[in-house]
């Protein structure tokens, strides 16, 4: 007998089902489908141009999908559209902080396009920058922020609404080494202890850990899925061996 709110019957935080796009001729994805369970970090991964950008925008709704379907813990992105995006939070590859407005306003205006309450909200966002390692930075203006840490601010946003799925399309594009790793590491603890789900794309192997579910993107369409580790293990290399092994194997399959 099934235990009643067993995690297991509970649909998961993304389903996404047949997904596919097109720009005029052009296939950007196709039947694209991933799953990220609940309290899960899950990676997908593809280089720049293999369609991960696409798929976030047919997420968040800026494209309409052509075919298949989303589901954001259940509700169905098309028909509940409202319901499936308040359960998200986004980071977007391109910076979207006012540059000219202090931390502290940046995240309190996204709180009042949410509803938040003022005295709710301002709790909310200084746990927040305490949790992302920036509680003296609050009342500094963007522009005085390094690029790591105006990324750390934007996962901070993203959050003050109080998602469950969190969405992040290369978050460390451009960063250095330290900074990325930085990023990465507040995320991952964020999944742990704020029972969160993510989804981070990237195009830098070195961003996944070998127990992380893996989807690889190329072309517009998943090549492999599984865990990180046992995807390399396929070539007896490292992910990015294996990585390049499925798109040589994909390549010389395509008819086009």
């Amino acid at each position: 007998m099934a235990v009643p709110n067993d995690p297991a019957d509970l649909p998961p935080a993304l389903e996404a089902r047949g997904v596919g796009h097109r720009f005029g001729a052009r296939v950007a994805l196709a039947d694209v489908s991933l799953t990220v369970p609940r309290g899960c970090f899950v990676a997908l991964i593809g280089p720049n141009g293999a369609g991960k950008t696409t798929f976030f925008a047919v997420l968040t709704r800026l494209y309409e999908s052509r075919a298949g379907y989303v589901r954001v813990f259940g509700h169905d992105l098309r028909q509940k559209p409202s319901a499936a995006l308040a359960e998200m939070g986004v980071v977007f590859q391109s910076r979207t902080l006012d540059q000219d407005l202090t931390v502290r306003q940046n995240l309190g205006y996204h709180a009042a396009l949410h509803g938040l309450p003022a005295r709710a909200a301002r709790g909310r966002i200084e746990e927040l920058l305490e949790r992302v390692g920036l509680a003296g930075r609050l009342d500094d203006k963007v522009r005085t922020l390094s690029g790591g840490q105006a990324r750390r601010v934007e996962i901070a946003r993203a959050l003050v609404h109080r998602p469950r799925l969190l969405l992040l399309d290369e978050p460390t594009v451009g960063l250095d080494l330290e900074s990325r790793a930085g990023i990465a590491s507040a995320v991952r603890a964020l999944v742990r202890d704020e029972e969160l789900s993510a989804l981070w794309a990237t195009h830098l192997f070195d961003e996944v850990q070998p127990s992380d579910a893996v989807f690889v993107l190329h072309g517009g369409r998943i090549v492999a899925e599984g865990e990180a580790g046992e995807i390399a293990a396929r070539t007896g290399g490292s992910l990015e061996a294996a990585f390049r092994e499925l798109t040589a194997i994909e390549a010389e399959g395509d008819p086009g």
